[in-house]
């Protein structure tokens, strides 16, 4: 059942003092406000300087049709309309400050469409305080007025006032338009009162059934946007199914909604489902760049050169995020080769195409061609993008590269002029943290001049993880309790830590805390594609047909490791049990399974191809080195952290991960 949040009677917001800029604009008397629509002149008047104004307008030439302005008495509103829309085009702002003054001087600045326009005008000029006194001075504001400030604040990111204006507005009793919800909508999901975001969209959804808008498409596709951004992905795929009207778009939006929140499987049955029931409707760019991006999640590369046939034959392969996106698939999929050689084909090559790259060579471990990439990047003249910095960063902490890694990131400011956002101090916290330097990791986060939040300090506790520090685990722990209290996977990290350090009340008591709280730890999942199918494992996993033969045959490798001087790790274990069970439980890990399936359902010599949804633990990673020597395979897993490449006993990883 659907539950909105009543509409809540709030004061009413203040808003900016009336229009003074620095022009100082000084608006004369006047009783009345009269219109002078282009008709009401006779064209062949040779005191008329209208006709010549707009021509002057189409042609680009803003200066002379602002002198000729001076020279007309009477400017038509069409004359305004398009004086304005050339200011935008010319991104001159002084000069629509200048013509600003003209319409107050004669009184247009009264008119709402041309309120509009200026409104319109100072938000594509960046001018958003212009924006608002244009609308406080506005006294006859129609729908259109309010819907031009809302766009303007809702692209500056000003999604509270949005929200304000919007209560205020319902109070006064103006009614919305399609427009409108449109554009609250979006500034539901850029509103800075992240608390409240979702029963913001909530009171705009009810709103939307009441007056009878739910059968507007791009409403309701925006509506579904908004729900899975916030990862509401049930009440996302209520919204679609609900709509009685469809389109690529609407299709598009819940394909990206599935991709985005962790539901690769979904958004790719939802593609094959969507292909199936509607033939007329041929994918686009945007539809292609989120099944490329299920594909990367799942690992699954068949699917993957399906999807890249199926671009070719479209012609999408010009298209530049698409290409990016094939970069990205190819390699997250493990052929790096073949993300490579996408990447040199390519015509043209933007930012975000080099940070495909840069990241690919990142997550594989190979550090110094990432950076060897970015630094060629900069040499051929494009200018690296925050995203540059968290790939390259990034990929000095998978290497271990602590020294390159500094220096990349003292650049920053000094070369690039790019400040360091929580994302890059998260990367060097990870890179030094990894490297066991907890005095510098320690160090950057209290020298950092905006809050750690989540992300910093969820670093730390994973290198934590990786060291058994557990003082500075309990600090780091602290506060990622406070910042997202429902966030399991931080105590379970905790709990791992003390664990190790064998301090078993504490692993109680963070267990407590858990269970008291109503969390439960992620489940680990891994996927592996056998024959262009994908198939899902659990340690639980007893639905598999297989099941019986997967257990038998990892009972077997475990037992010839043993023989070999293999010892399994159950320090993952947080049940005080005996060695036994903790042995049966690791054996059972998903990753495991998934192993063993790939072994009795591939060709020989067949690559190994698996995904999983949490970091690799210790004993996974030992007995898939082993099987790959053995079994002679190459058994390629990524993690959530990074690819780990087994081959004749060996890890790609350096056993540093």
């Amino acid at each position: 059942m659907w539950a909105f949040q009543t509409p809540q009677t709030i004061p009413n917001p203040q808003l900016p003092k009336p229009f003074q800029n620095p022009t100082h604009i000084s608006p004369k008397p006047r009783c009345c406000l009269t219109l002078r629509p282009s008709t009401t002149r006779n064209p062949s008047d040779c005191n008329n300087k209208n006709p010549l104004i707009q021509s002057l307008c189409k042609q680009g030439s803003l200066n002379q049709a602002l002198q000729v302005l001076s020279q007309e008495p009477n400017p038509t509103q069409h004359t305004y309309e398009l004086l304005i829309l050339s200011c935008s085009r010319q991104n001159s702002l002084s000069h629509g400050v200048n013509l600003h003054r003209h319409l107050i001087d004669d009184g247009s600045d009264q008119d709402p469409f041309l309120a509009t326009k200026l409104i319109n005008m100072y938000s594509e000029l960046d001018s958003i305080d212009n924006a608002r006194k244009v609308f406080d001075k506005t006294r006859e504001r129609t729908i259109y007025v309010w819907n031009a400030l809302f766009r303007a604040l809702t692209l500056e990111g000003h999604g509270t006032e949005v929200l304000d204006l919007y209560r205020r507005m319902n109070r006064i009793g103006v009614p919305s338009d399609k427009f409108t919800y449109t554009y609250v909508l979006k500034a539901s999901v850029v509103s800075e009162a992240f608390v409240s975001l979702l029963l913001n969209g909530r009171e705009i959804h009810g709103h939307i059934l009441r007056h009878g808008f739910e059968g507007h498409v791009h409403i309701m596709t925006t509506l579904l946007d908004m729900y899975a951004r916030f990862g509401c992905v049930s009440y996302a795929s209520r919204v679609f199914e609900q709509m009685p009207v469809k389109n690529l778009v609407s299709w598009s939006a819940m394909i990206a909604c599935y991709s985005k929140n962790g539901k690769p499987f979904e958004a790719l049955e939802f593609f094959c489902k969507m292909m199936l029931e509607n033939q007329d409707l041929l994918p686009n760019s945007v539809t292609m760049v989120s099944v490329l991006q299920a594909c990367a999640a799942l690992a699954a590369l068949e699917q993957g050169k399906l999807m890249h046939g199926y671009i070719l034959r479209r012609g999408l392969d010009s298209i530049l995020p698409v290409v990016s996106a094939l970069v990205t698939m190819y390699a997250r999929c493990g052929n790096l080769e073949l993300g490579h050689r996408v990447f040199e084909r390519m015509e043209k090559r933007d930012v975000v195409s080099w940070n495909s790259l840069i990241s690919s060579y990142g997550i594989h471990g190979f550090g110094r061609k990432a950076i060897q990439i970015f630094t060629e990047m900069i040499e051929q003249g494009l200018s690296p993008s925050p995203i540059s910095f968290v790939s390259v960063l990034g990929a000095c902490s998978h290497a271990g590269l602590v020294e390159e890694g500094k220096v990349l990131f003292e650049s920053m400011v000094r070369e690039h002029r790019i400040f360091p956002s929580v994302e890059h101090y998260a990367c060097m916290v990870d890179l030094l943290g990894r490297a066991n330097r907890f005095d510098e990791a320690a160090k950057i986060i209290d020298d950092m001049r905006i809050e750690p939040g989540p992300k910093v300090w969820g670093s730390l506790l994973g290198s934590c993880r990786i060291h058994c520090n557990v003082e500075l685990a309990e600090r780091a722990s602290s506060r990622l309790f406070e910042l997202e209290p429902t966030n399991a996977g931080n105590y379970v990290l905790l709990a791992d830590i003390y664990a190790e350090a064998k301090m078993w009340n504490e692993v109680k008591r963070v267990k407590m805390l858990l269970e008291a709280r109503g969390l439960q730890k992620i489940p680990g999942r891994s996927c592996i594609e056998i024959k262009r199918k994908i198939y899902s494992f659990t340690s639980v996993d007893e639905f598999n047909p297989q099941i019986e033969q997967l257990h038998a045959l990892l009972l077997k490798i475990s037992k010839e490791m043993k023989e070999k001087g293999y010892v399994p790790d159950t320090k993952v274990v947080l049940y005080d049990l005996d060695a036994e069970e903790k042995e049966q439980i690791v054996l059972g890990h998903s990753e495991k399974l998934a192993v063993a399936f790939g072994l009795i359902n591939s060709k020989k010599g067949e690559t190994i191809r698996i995904t999983k949804n949490l970091r690799l633990c210790e004993d996974c990673h030992s007995v898939t080195k082993f099987i790959s020597k053995f079994a002679n395979r190459e058994i390629l897993v990524r993690d959530v952290n990074r690819f780990h490449l087994f081959r004749d006993g060996v890890c790609s990883c350096g056993d540093y991960w």
